[in-house]
């Protein structure tokens, strides 16, 4: 089963300093919690250590990401592949008149038990944390 999310926000900024904050790898993963530790690779690939609450995974998973579309400042998209699962996040930003709208889709597919009701019941809880982290960096009240 393969678990499909999405949500939309709009920014009072401009796209470009959306951009600034989701076109960073590092500044997309460490705002979600089930990330433990985070390693940007010099070849440009990520790798995301998540410490996933669902039964059968005792330790941290190690989820090697890389992005597979960048289209500045516009769109990126990554792919992440681990023993457990493998997910695809997409960041598409628009912008008119000075407002900018975000919207962010994540596909996860799940390979052993857990893992798609986990991500399936959390994963607004997780689009929370990344508006609340792009708000902080952002310097914008909610």
């Amino acid at each position: 089963m393969t678990v499909r999310v999405e949500r939309i926000v709009t920014l009072p900024v401009e796209r470009e300093k959306v951009w600034a904050f989701i076109a960073d790898p590092e500044k997309r993963a460490r705002p979600i919690s089930v990330v433990e530790d985070f390693e940007l690779k010099e070849d440009g690939t990520a790798v995301w250590h998540l410490k996933l609450p669902v039964p059968f995974i005792d330790r941290t998973v190690a989820v090697e990401t890389h992005e597979t579309v960048r289209r500045e400042p516009e769109y990126v998209e990554f792919e992440g592949r681990s023993r457990v699962m493998h997910v695809i996040g997409e960041h598409e930003l628009d912008s008119e008149n000075g407002r900018t709208t975000l919207t962010n889709r994540f596909t996860v597919e799940g390979r052993i038990p857990g893992v798609e009701r986990f991500f399936r019941k959390n994963m607004e809880r997780e689009f929370d944390n990344l508006e609340n982290a792009l708000y902080e960096e952002l310097g914008i009240e909610q």
